[in-house]
C-alpha cells in the first residue's frame, strides 16, 4: 500500500475537519512542491553519504532518476 505524503494528509484532513475545499490548482502546486523536496532530499542523502556510506560521485540524471523512482515506488503515483 503506497504511503500518503504529508500534503495529501493535511488536504484531506482540512476537509474532513473543516469542510474546506482546497481549490486543485493549489493542491497540485503543494504536492509538486513536496514532490521536488522529496526528491531534493532523497539526492542530497545520496550524495553525501553515497549508496554504500561512501562519496561517490554519481551522475545527476542518475540520482534523479533514482529519486524519482523512489517517490513513484514510496508514493504510487
Amino acid at each position: 500500500m503506497a504511503q500518503q505524503t504529508a500534503v495529501e494528509w493535511l488536504i484531506e484532513e482540512i476537509h474532513k475537519n473543516m469542510g474546506v475545499w482546497i481549490p486543485q490548482h493549489i493542491q497540485e502546486q503543494a504536492k509538486a512542491m513536496e514532490k521536488e523536496q522529496i526528491i531534493k532530499a532523497w539526492n542530497n542523502a545520496y550524495y553525501i553519504g553515497g549508496a554504500n556510506g561512501s562519496n561517490d560521485w554519481v551522475n545527476e540524471c542518475e540520482l534523479t532518476d533514482n529519486a524519482e523512482y523512489y517517490y513513484n515506488e514510496t508514493y504510487n503515483k
